[in-house]
């Protein structure tokens, strides 16, 4: 099977480090992990990717159109912003979540609008790591319906 892509937009490379109180203090590596090993215990392979550059997402969202079999991506601050990764994830026409760490609706105004929102599958926010672990676990249940149908 293919792998899911797991896709991480700009300053999650500073996980941990960046606003422990908001964003948590779990390592952008110890998330990967958390991925890999729920992926494992679905039957998922994971393809865990961070950029701090849009370009390269869109480019990665292009690639998953073939090579992926769902998305989870958390944008982070492009959520808010691009147009670009909205055209691509429609493009992909892939089962996808959109994922935040934070809940975005108890935090500023800006963040309260995605424009990912209305291209993807549906939506997680406000777990913490775990955010991933249920976008993973409902990208299995997608996929594993598509496979039916």
């Amino acid at each position: 099977m293919k792998p899911v892509f797991v896709l991480n937009g700009p300053n999650l490379n500073l996980l941990g480090l960046r606003e422990p109180a908001i964003y948590g203090t779990a390592t952008l590596k110890d998330v990967a992990a958390r991925c890999h090993a729920h992926a494992a215990t679905l039957g998922l392979a994971v393809d865990f990717r961070q950029s701090n550059h849009e370009g390269e997402l869109v480019s990665w969202v292009h690639e998953a159109r073939d090579g992926a079999c769902g998305i989870a991506i958390n944008a982070g601050a492009y959520t808010h912003t691009s147009v670009a990764l909205h055209d691509a994830l429609k493009a992909a026409d892939l089962p996808s979540v959109e994922l935040h760490l934070s809940n975005v609706h108890k935090r500023e105004a800006f963040r309260h609008h995605s424009f990912l929102a209305p291209a993807v599958t549906g939506v997680i926010c406000g777990f913490g790591v775990e955010s991933y672990v249920l976008a993973l676990s409902a990208l299995h249940s997608l996929v594993s319906a598509n496979k039916k149908g």
